[in-house]
């Protein structure tokens, strides 16, 4: 961290307690606008304890699982780029399911 910046942290931390007492000064403040008194409280709420965790709903408001799912792909490199085609198409219609569908006929057959 260069120099400069570390200064500048320095001197802005310093005025830490005046700027907690000027944000409680406009919170307490009953002819302040409210939206100013909220700001203010929601500065100091977010300061003291964090900010409040968000988490991502569908529309019935409830949480969205996210899943995650790692394929690894072996090619032949010796078989035709058809044949690889041909397979991708196959999982991309259905799924495994036509996959193993597929490879359990055989096609000398």
């Amino acid at each position: 961290m260069s120099k400069g910046l570390t200064e500048i942290r320095s001197l802005a931390r310093s005025h830490s307690e005046s700027a907690i007492a000027t944000l409680a000064g406009i919170m307490r403040q009953e002819n302040a606008p409210p939206a100013s008194r909220v700001a203010a409280a929601n500065s100091l709420l977010d300061r003291g304890w964090g900010k409040p965790r968000q988490v991502a709903t569908d529309d019935a408001a409830q949480p969205v699982k996210v899943e995650y799912e790692i394929v690894r792909t072996i090619v032949d490199p010796k078989a035709p780029l058809e044949e690889a085609a041909r397979q991708q198409q196959l999982e991309d219609a259905s799924g495994p399911v036509a996959l193993i569908e597929a490879s359990a006929v055989d096609p000398d057959a």
